[in-house]
């Protein structure tokens, strides 16, 4: 019989598992409880109109079509039997593993306040993009039409709380939705008079990324209209608005970009987590009491070089080609691998159209230069010619043009009854 090797989460690390586990003579089977592979790192154009969702997402079964020895399921993880060696499933069924990895990534967390959820989408999947891309577009539609001043503000209010990658990649695409592309478009109001907001609890903004970088992508933000806020934590969220600190602001649109929480997976497999739910692993990303049980990229708490490895796409990638690794030495019957190590590949964070800031460690690179830079890198990282190609035309369009390609306001509210 085959080894079997169950993957659960179909993301960046457990795609890249699968990958290198090609040829291994392995029986694999994918489970995600969505039939798309999602690019994480521009969901947030999705939400601001610059991408379409199809640019971004693949079918994983379109991905594996070539790989015989990979079985795809669409469903969803509930449990995991390891006395008996199952995955279990939401439909019952079981799926026996000789070696199963959990890479089920992690939601928005809000930090004790999950009621704000409703009101405060944060941005993680593509239900969430096309529920604040709703929210944005319907913020004007609804300003045009009413003449009540102080709702007319409130509408034409976005608040963006938390203020890391993110949070500054949403604020200022925002602003210049509101400042570049929308302003001869709407007959009743100034788009221009949009406040956009970026609430940070913390004392500046894209703490990642060194001092001097950050204090760029300030004056570049607030060079666009962005509202820097800093310090002052978010108190509340309702459909009327947010609490800043005891102060309350009027917003209609608020995006939550502050803090994530890891799948249930620790309770799953019974397993010792850290308090934003990540499972703790061995330097070999597996269990310290089960070497056949791997949990991989936001799910895991891992430490390379007494360090926290980052919840980012090329953490993920690069602890999925270890594993697979991992898995190919033992059933090769070879000596046990190096501890995982993290490479840090740099943190990068787009501020808008011509602005960007990048962080190699020893080299450093803001504003123009530094915007083609994280495009092209972006545009590597994404599966297959024609997403490349589609994303390049659409970012050329709105260069050239300045407009964006996927202003349609579709589908039902998603969160709000």
């Amino acid at each position: 019989m085959k080894h079997r090797v169950v993957v659960v989460g179909a993301g960046f690390a457990g795609l890249q598992l699968v990958q290198g586990l090609k040829g291994a003579g392995c029986d694999i089977t994918l489970i995600d409880q969505r039939n798309h592979h999602l690019f994480q790192p521009l969901l947030y154009q999705v939400a601001t109109t610059l991408l379409a969702t199809s640019e971004i997402a693949w079918p994983i079964r379109r991905v594996m079509r070539s790989r015989e020895d990979v079985t795809t399921l669409l469903a969803t993880v509930t449990g995991v039997d390891r006395v008996a060696r199952e995955v279990v499933l939401d439909s019952g069924t079981r799926i026996p593993f000789d070696t199963l990895v959990v890479a089920t990534g992690a939601r928005h967390a809000y930090f004790g306040n999950d009621h704000w959820e409703a009101d405060a989408p944060g941005l993680k999947t593509l239900e969430d993009a096309t529920t604040i891309r709703r929210r944005l577009l319907l913020a004007f539609e609804r300003a045009e039409l009413t003449d009540d001043e102080a709702e007319r503000e409130a509408q034409l209010t976005f608040a963006v709380v938390g203020a890391g990658a993110t949070g500054v990649e949403l604020a200022g695409i925002i602003a210049e939705l509101a400042h570049r592309i929308l302003p001869r478009e709407f007959r009743h109001i100034d788009t221009h008079r949009a406040r956009v907001l970026l609430i940070e609890a913390g004392p500046r903004i894209l703490p990642a990324f060194r001092e001097d970088l950050a204090d760029y992508a300030t004056r570049a933000l607030e060079r666009r209209g962005v509202e820097v806020l800093t310090g002052v934590p978010v108190t509340d969220c309702t459909a009327e608005g947010i609490m800043l600190g005891d102060k309350p602001i009027p917003s209609r649109t608020i995006i939550w970009a502050a803090g994530v929480q890891a799948s249930p997976a620790s309770q799953w497999l019974d397993a010792e987590a850290d308090r934003a739910g990540r499972v703790k692993v061995t330097d070999t990303l597996a269990l310290p009491d089960d070497p056949a049980i791997f949990v991989l990229g936001d799910t895991a708490n891992v430490e390379s070089g007494g360090r926290q490895v980052p919840g980012i796409a090329p953490a993920a990638k690069q602890q999925g080609k270890y594993a697979a690794r991992l898995i190919r030495s033992r059933l090769d019957g070879k000596a046990a691998r190096a501890p995982f190590h993290y490479r840090h590949m740099g943190d990068l964070a787009t501020i808008g159209q011509n602005a960007a800031i990048i962080d190699f460690g020893r080299f450093q690179m803001k504003g123009l230069l530094a915007w083609w830079v994280w495009g092209i890198a972006h545009i590597y990282f994404l599966i297959g010619g024609r997403s490349r190609l589609m994303v390049s035309i659409s970012w050329l369009w709105s260069y050239l043009s300045g407009q964006n390609s996927a202003r349609l306001i579709t589908q039902k509210e998603t969160l709000r009854r």
